[in-house]
């Protein structure tokens, strides 16, 4: 049934100029059928610039939202409307302009994952990969991160001469992995390098010998000499990872990255989405054009 499936979606793609978009904690079937697959930075900038009339995002909601802003021209499917991202709605608009009336003077630093009227309200977005390159950038004294504040401190102990205030949001999935996890999986593999990423609590960084974006990570993978690895963060990863270093040896660091979310978008749910334009993004234009500013500013200093 899955060849039949999947020879149907590529079917409708073709009929409708679609392109799939997966993220890399996609299920391996998604990745698989994916057009592209990268870290949330890679597609959108591969949103933005492939010439198709539609964008189909096999990930969790802010992301088809990020297509959105930076594609109106294109019409951006969600195959399942129920993936969205915990840690995103740990800052909404209404407690992010409360802080703005009491701190005018902050500029606000918003992670891409948060959804598009959080964006509005925002300055500059950054994503994993650029963050500290961005945050290097910037002049301003007062900064205000949202919403991890895992990366943020991360950020603080590369930059301390630029101390950004933190928003008490994080991700559930990274958060779970403890340094005992770990430090039990250092002793059954010592001599795997530790790759973390910076969405993992401080007390795992501590232990990691690269930190980096799920990106960084698959990079660092294939550039490193080690010939084994622990992976700190989401368990899809693993599927490139083994992809493109198949003599390499990947050990997750615990069975608790896992995240549901990302792990809900099916092939049925991209045939019947791409079937009947279901589950379309619709974003009204003058907070569209807000958070464009946000997301423009970064891929400008990127």
């Amino acid at each position: 049934m899955s060849l039949e499936l999947i020879s149907k979606i590529h079917q409708l793609k073709t009929e409708k100029n679609a392109a799939i978009i997966a993220h890399y904690y996609q299920s391996p079937e998604i990745q698989d059928l994916a057009d592209f697959v990268g870290d949330s930075l890679a597609m959108a900038k591969y949103g933005k610039d492939v010439d198709a009339d539609c964008l189909v995002i096999c990930g969790v909601k802010f992301m088809a939202e990020t297509a959105k802003i930076l594609s109106p021209e294109k019409t951006v499917l969600l195959p399942n409307p129920d993936a969205g991202c915990p840690m995103a709605d740990m800052v909404d608009a209404k407690s992010l302009s409360m802080h703005k009336k009491r701190h005018p003077n902050h500029y606000i630093v918003s992670y891409v994952n948060t959804s598009v009227d959080v964006k509005a309200l925002t300055d500059i977005c950054v994503t994993s990969s650029n963050a500290l390159h961005i945050i290097r950038q910037l002049d301003q004294k007062e900064i205000l991160f949202l919403p991890d504040k895992n990366l943020g401190h991360y950020i603080n102990t590369q930059l301390p001469n630029q101390q950004m205030h933190l928003w008490p949001g994080f991700c559930r999935t990274h958060d779970r992995l403890k340094p005992e996890d770990v430090k039990s999986m250092k002793v059954l593999y010592p001599g795997a390098e530790v790759l973390v990423h910076p969405e993992c609590d401080p007390s795992v960084i501590d232990l990691a010998d690269f930190v980096g974006s799920t990106a960084g990570i698959i990079h660092r993978a294939s550039a490193s000499s080690a010939q084994s690895f622990i992976i700190c963060t989401e368990e899809g990863v693993l599927h490139r990872l083994k992809q493109n270093e198949p003599e390499k040896a990947f050990h997750l660091a615990s069975s608790k990255l896992l995240c549901q979310n990302m792990k809900k978008t099916k092939l049925e749910d991209v045939y019947r989405s791409l079937l009947n334009n279901s589950h379309e993004t619709i974003i009204d234009e003058t907070t569209r054009l807000a958070a464009y500013d946000a997301l423009d500013q970064m891929l400008a200093l990127s």
